[in-house]
């Protein structure tokens, strides 16, 4: 073997070597402008520029508790947000969830609206359970569950939270909390929501 013989092998494996070290140079530049264009991408599509498409919440009406004849519907509240609260008297969480949200809502002065709706209860145990924990807010009683079936209520207590044009844009499962209140509100009164 010549050494003309021998330097052809190693300089074939130097300029593989530099061949594959630009490569991964590539490689990687090409990955972190990919990856910077997603999170531009991600940061724009959260900036604004179009409102979220959020869900309409289904209409119901129903009857006011204790109130013999008169309804509570969701159309009665037309271009106004507000809270829908789904409860029950013989709900563990809801014992410590409506005397909180009740209290909330005697501060907000009527700022936000806050509406009731009781499922699968004995209207005398609910009405009992509403003036116990100190409910102002409408309630509205609904037996067979009509109005928590539209709005896919699988356990209790949940609250949504819809917009001006009536749109869920955000839904806590079990007892809500002050920071959840305050997140919902934020989320209601959101220009474009």
């Amino acid at each position: 073997m010549s050494i003309q013989s021998a330097v052809r092998p190693r300089a074939a494996l130097r300029t593989a070597g530099r061949l594959a070290g630009r490569h991964k140079l590539i490689t990687a530049t090409v990955a972190v402008f990919a990856g910077a264009v997603i999170a531009v991408s991600l940061v724009t599509a959260g900036s604004g520029s179009s409102p979220p498409d959020y869900p309409v919440a289904p209409g119901f009406t129903i009857t006011a508790l204790g109130q013999a004849g008169q309804h509570i519907s969701l159309s009665q509240y037309a271009g106004k947000p507000l809270i829908v609260n789904f409860w029950a008297s013989w709900c563990s969480p809801c014992q410590q969830e409506t005397p909180l949200l009740a209290h909330w809502y005697s501060a907000q002065h009527g700022h936000v609206i806050v509406v009731g709706l009781d499922e699968n209860d004995n209207a005398a145990s609910a009405l009992t359970f509403a003036h116990a924990k100190g409910v102002t807010y409408p309630i509205g009683t609904d037996p067979g569950l009509a109005a928590a079936n539209a709005y896919g209520v699988v356990a209790l207590p949940q609250t949504f939270f819809l917009n001006a044009q009536h749109r869920i844009v955000d839904r806590v499962y079990g007892a809500v909390t002050l920071a959840d209140l305050a997140k919902g509100v934020r989320l209601m009164d959101a220009p474009g929501s």
